[in-house]
């Protein structure tokens, strides 16, 4: 089973110094087909202007993971974390029992566009913890978080695996899934075909019961989430 959710379909919010598209309910986007996809509960597409970003907010009882595809983001959060993180960083925050932060964009004028995804944990009131690594430097394909923080991913509080693929153009890509798991595919950059069906830059596919195949039709970005 394969269910498409177009890009443009998705929610969608301009403030100015942010243009943020939601592929489920967030903020005061509501739809109730929408509301997450098994453990994946946010996959805002962000672009935040040079000299904008978020103030200190809370968050807690979630895996909040963050990808930059361009630019960079300044980071501060009340454990004491500081961070400037440019293309290709992954960081994680275990918000847990509570945790506060804050995200600029520290270019005046080049503009930032992330990723942020949240995922529901498998269990609450776990201490908060902050994780961060460049996988700028990778070609292909790299694991960038997982349960057990194998392979040299992230370790995050949930049974999931996030995969990042770099596909030049005519690269073909096969995942299997295993019995019972399920698949987000989110085209980041680029165009990709998956299972079949030609997807652009903030398109997904929600895949159970079949791999999948991906083929680049463009050089793209593809986060994979194998999912229980």
């Amino acid at each position: 089973m394969i269910t498409l959710r177009k890009s443009e379909d998705r929610g969608h919010a301009d403030h100015g110094w942010l243009n943020a598209r939601h592929s489920f309910s967030f903020a005061d986007y509501y739809d109730p087909r929408w509301m997450g996809y098994r453990c994946l509960r946010v996959i805002n597409d962000d672009t935040v202007a040079g000299g904008g970003g978020f103030g200190m907010h809370p968050h807690r009882d979630m895996e909040i993971v963050t990808y930059i595809l361009s630019g960079a983001l300044q980071h501060r959060d009340s454990l004491g974390n500081t961070a400037v993180m440019k293309a290709g960083d992954v960081q994680r925050i275990s918000a847990g029992t509570g945790v506060q932060h804050s995200e600029f964009n520290p270019s005046p004028s080049e503009p930032v566009h992330l990723l942020q995804i949240w995922l529901i944990p498998d269990a609450k009131g776990v201490a908060p913890a902050y994780a961060e690594k460049s996988f700028a430097a990778v070609t292909d394909h790299a694991l960038i978080a997982s349960k057990a923080g194998r392979d040299g991913s992230i370790p995050i509080n949930q049974d999931a695996d996030i995969h990042l693929y770099k596909m030049d153009v005519g690269g073909a890509v096969k995942h299997g899934l295993a019995n019972l798991r399920h698949a987000w595919v989110h085209i980041a950059t680029g165009a990709v075909t998956v299972n079949g069906h030609p997807l652009t830059a903030g398109d997904a596919a929600a895949i159970s019961g079949q791999g999948i195949e991906l083929q680049a039709d463009e050089t793209s970005e593809v986060l994979l989430f194998d999912l229980n």
